[in-house]
């Protein structure tokens, strides 16, 4: 029944662009990090929204599922298909237009398949800024980063993905398409259904274009390295800063000693920025329609007194824009580096800012007496209170061995004191497979029954990526009792 399934498939998109073999198939079964394995049925690339309309029609008829795919970079496996194999994949990679520009509203219109390096870029050519930035933006797509509400390293200036989308194009799960690409700033007309769709992880509709904000490229950029002893101290500067120059902070990175070294080992011709290898460093980078002058004689001003009183240990200012790319290519890097590692469990946690400090602290003391001879590899956007807390396994021990024995009750105290602290255990790379059991421990039964609701009323069926995002019925009915 397969071969006549594919045959349909192939006659809306073109025999080329349905794969059914195992060796097509397989990158698409296979997330980048090879931790998530499953088998699809057949890959589809349609070129068009119309086509994506005839695919879920077809599917939705004949109780297909179908797993929609963007540059498939999830890290927790929210972009590949189970192991059962009756599953399509439906990549966006052939929906790569940006279909308009429009300068004076400070809008770009694209459709899903645009990577975000694209789209950065386009954006740069019109002389207007994209702010989002994360680590895989060439590869990435923006209909990956709208269904996860991607964050990236400028959340603290310009929002998620959330906040940087006017309007969508979504094809839903019965093949109807709803056109919301509406590029208004002001629209009281009824429920914000985009809201739905984004952090959706694909689970209600599939995003073919979107409406994104742009911005005014900044005047001045002023990229620095800082050394500092604790993350209190570093959080005490962010504080200061913020009070001195305001808006203008667009990223406040911190990164742990095992963080910078792991970078450093696997990053050929790298070398870290500051004189010496301080416990805790933090990457800032400060963008400002203000006089170059202006931005960096605050920005000088607070460095020196913090160098002054002891709470800087050492600062390193960019040079020149080379310099602050090769800053910023360290802090990228952090995340592959720890995937050529291996062994590292990975909790992507927000909690208030206040808290900062206490969690990276206790969470350090519960996973060393899980496992003492962890190497705490820690990171993240703590401008905006999201830390990528990543024990990494000691190494003299394979990964497979450490992950076994040690993933799981990691990763449950870890998430144990984020919600202690009124965090969450997600912040930024959404719920997958990987965090989908997880809710049943930090969100209400009212809560989890709220998201059935919806999910429902919008895919009945539950064809469009089954197995994510949301902890089945019989799980939560267990749990109630």
């Amino acid at each position: 029944m397969s071969s006549a399934h594919i045959h349909q498939l192939a006659t809306i998109v073109g025999a080329a662009n349905c794969l059914s073999g195992s060796d097509d198939t397989t990158k698409y079964a296979t997330d980048y990090r090879r931790v998530f394995h499953g088998k699809a049925m057949a890959v589809v690339r349609p070129a068009s929204t119309a086509e994506v309309s005839k695919v879920m029609v077809y599917c939705h008829a004949n109780d297909i599922p179908v797993v929609p795919q963007g540059g498939n970079t999830s890290l927790l496996g929210g972009a590949v298909p189970d192991g059962v194999g009756n599953a399509v994949v439906l990549s966006l990679s052939r929906m790569n237009a940006v279909r308009a520009v429009d300068a004076i509203n400070a809008t770009m219109t694209v459709e899903a398949g645009v990577t975000l390096l694209q789209a950065r870029e386009r954006a740069n050519e019109e002389g207007r800024l994209f702010p989002l930035q994360i680590g895989s933006e060439g590869s990435c797509q923006i209909g990956g980063n709208l269904s996860t509400n991607a964050g990236g390293t400028a959340v603290l200036r310009y929002g998620n993905m959330r906040d940087l989308v006017l309007g969508l194009e979504v094809v839903l799960p019965n093949g109807d398409v709803w056109d919301g690409m509406r590029a208004l700033r002001k629209d009281n007309t009824g429920y914000d259904l985009k809201q739905l769709f984004i952090g959706g992880e694909g689970t209600l509709g599939i995003v073919t274009a979107a409406v994104l904000k742009l911005f005014p490229k900044p005047r001045s950029v002023v990229t620095a390295f800082l050394g500092f002893n604790t993350p209190d101290a570093a959080l005490q500067f962010f504080t200061v800063l913020r009070d001195r120059v305001g808006q203008d902070i667009a990223a406040f990175e911190l990164i742990s000693t095992a963080a910078m070294d792991l970078v450093l080992q696997h990053l050929p011709d790298s070398r870290h920025p500051l004189s010496a290898h301080f416990p805790w460093s933090v990457l800032i980078e400060l963008a400002s329609a203000r006089p170059e002058h202006e931005m960096e004689d605050d920005f000088y001003a607070v460095v020196q007194e913090g160098l002054e009183s002891g709470s800087i240990l050492d600062a390193a200012v960019a040079a020149s824009e080379k310099h602050a790319i090769d800053f910023w290519r360290i802090r990228e890097e952090i995340s592959d580096a720890q995937t050529r590692a291996g062994g590292s469990v990975r909790c992507d946690i927000s909690v208030p800012l206040s808290q900062i400090p206490a969690f990276i602290a206790e969470a350090t003391e519960k996973v060393l007496a899980i496992e003492p001879n962890t190497r705490m590899v820690v990171y993240g956007h703590v401008g905006d209170g999201n830390v990528h807390f990543n024990p990494l396994r000691p190494a003299d021990e394979a990964a497979g061995t450490y992950l076994d024995r040690a993933s799981a009750p990691i990763t449950r105290a870890v998430d144990a004191l984020a919600m202690a602290m009124n965090g969450s255990i997600s912040a930024e790379h959404g719920v997958g497979v990987a965090k989908r059991d997880e809710l049943l421990h930090v969100k209400s039964s009212v809560e989890l029954e709220m998201a059935w609701r919806v999910k429902n009323a919008f895919d009945p069926k539950n064809l469009l990526n089954p197995g994510k995002f949301l902890p089945s019925l019989q799980h939560l009915e267990k749990t109630a009792q």
